[in-house]
């Protein structure tokens, strides 16, 4: 192995100790700076990987991928500590060698990298914001991101953890260079958002396989398996090389019960490669609506509000599977009839949504009152919910309707997809289902809620009778499966 450079071998002197005190925590250690070797040999089992892994990790600065622990292992058998000396050299670069390595025991750890990275809020970051905020506050778990590229967990800085308790937009400078990286060990890891990138799950894969690690996951859908022509060229490869890492967790949270089953058929295929998968439970979301002051209503007034005119709201992205172009066609199919309304869609641009703009566009040139917005405060959407005469979610495909969850909520009823989650809810009162691949059906249903009051009434009254779920009780709930006693056992 040709000669490390300096800082490198700096770095392995200053983490072996750290790498003994963890795993012979009642043990002193012994030995000097020059018997580096020796003392690896002292330290770590080559047959157990779970030793192989955590060695890889301190060691380097950077978390192992599967691959990477299975070669070495293997290596090791024959050559010994030598093999994972030749790793953790080949692993450590001059970035890693720079940072601090800090092992995280006994700890709940949170990754919420994408979320803290970004004001944006999508439906998975609303879920993951609300649900960490919460155990932050009553359980005190440790949130994690990743260093650049995804190769190591990291402590957040200060704004991103303003970006999880409080959604600031304040924009992040902080120096990365010398991050402290965080090395869980006998922690519980949960994942309470979508990981799906190739770097990130490899490594994933390594950390549920070996670590020793609990671990946990929210599952939010298998859209990209069960309806990939609905989502991004080469974006159900990604969440593959998810569900390649999740396999190996230990429990997944299902945000409803189509959800659940959804992951439940693909864990039954797992029995194909001789890998039991982990428990599916469904912990479903919650139906809540922010408070709203009487300032948010009248913005949201002058901002939605066309005269007398009844307001249609939809929410959500405009990707295919969303179906707004069936609720433009229904829409039109109204406008024609005399019916009259005004249609507005709250939700980003997102892939394959340019039929969905060119379309609107038009019938926008053409005087129809359609609108779109792209950014809004929750407050303002809090006030929309509650002017709107009803909304639209006939979306093909959701692991939770939260956009028909949240009309409910506010007591506005709502028109859905007759099947799936969207049925879940809507079974509690309040919404019409229709089949969303037939506009005529949606076209209907928007016509009697429009034109009927007494079941626009009714609906009202079913919408305000709901249930109560609250944030709150989800986050408990979502503990107790993912991190309880009974977790545990």
């Amino acid at each position: 192995m040709k000669q490390a450079p300096r800082g490198h071998r700096a770095a392995w002197n200053a983490r072996l100790p750290l790498l003994h005190a963890t795993l012979h925590p009642q043990s002193p250690r012994e030995g000097s700076a020059a018997d580096s070797s020796q003392r690896l040999d002292d330290i770590i089992d080559i047959r157990d990987r779970s030793h192989i892994w955590l060695a890889l990790a301190i060691l380097t600065g950077r978390l192992p991928t599967d691959q990477t622990v299975v070669e070495v292992a293997r290596v090791a058998e024959f050559d010994g500590c030598a093999a994972v000396w030749k790793a953790v050299a080949d692993g450590t670069t001059d970035e890693s060698a720079a940072w601090q390595v800090r092992v995280a025991h006994g700890d709940v750890l949170a990754d919420v990298a994408h979320t803290a990275s970004t004001v944006l809020v999508t439906g998975i970051q609303r879920v993951a914001r609300e649900t960490v905020r919460r155990w932050l506050a009553a359980d005190g778990c440790l949130p994690v991101s990743w260093t650049r590229d995804f190769q190591s967990m990291r402590d957040l800085s200060d704004v991103e953890l303003r970006r999880i308790m409080a959604a600031t937009a304040e924009e992040d400078t902080a120096e990365r260079a010398s991050a402290t990286v965080v090395v869980p060990w006998k922690c519980t890891y949960l994942l309470p958002e979508l990981a799906a990138e190739l770097k990130r799950t490899g490594r994933l894969r390594a950390l549920a396989q070996f670590s020793g690690n609990r671990t946990g996951v929210i599952g939010f859908d298998c859209v990209p398996i069960t309806s990939a022509e609905t989502t991004q060229l080469g974006f159900s490869a990604l969440f593959t090389s998810n569900l390649a890492a999740v396999r190996s967790f230990d429990r997944i949270a299902a945000i409803s019960g189509a959800a659940c089953a959804e992951y439940l058929g693909w864990k039954s295929m797992l029995g194909a490669i001789g890998v039991a998968g982990p428990e599916v439970r469904a912990v479903q979301l919650p139906v809540e609506i922010g408070e709203t002051t009487d300032a948010d209503i009248a913005a949201a007034r002058d901002r939605f509000l066309v005269g007398g005119l009844p307001l249609v709201l939809v929410v959500g992205s405009h990707e295919p599977r969303k179906n707004h172009l069936a609720v433009l066609h229904a829409a039109e199919l109204l406008w024609r009839e005399g019916v009259e309304f005004t249609l507005t869609f709250v939700g980003g641009n997102s892939w394959g949504g340019e039929e969905f703009a060119n379309r609107l566009a038009a019938m926008q040139r053409e005087g129809r009152a359609v609108d779109a917005v792209h950014r809004l405060s929750d407050a303002h959407l809090w006030g929309a919910y509650r002017l709107a005469r009803c909304t639209i979610f006939p979306s093909v495909n959701e692991g939770f309707g939260l956009p028909v969850a949240e009309s409910l909520a506010a007591g506005t009823p709502a028109i859905t997809s007759a099947f799936g989650s969207m049925l879940e809810i809507a079974s509690e009162g309040g919404a019409l289902t229709v089949d969303p691949h037939d506009d005529h059906q949606l076209a209907d249903a928007l016509r009697a809620l429009l034109l009927q009051d007494e079941l626009h009434d009714s609906l009202v009254r079913a919408a305000k009778a709901r249930p109560e779920r609250t944030w709150d009780t989800y986050a408990r709930e979502l503990w107790d499966f993912l991190v309880g006693d009974d977790a545990q056992n």
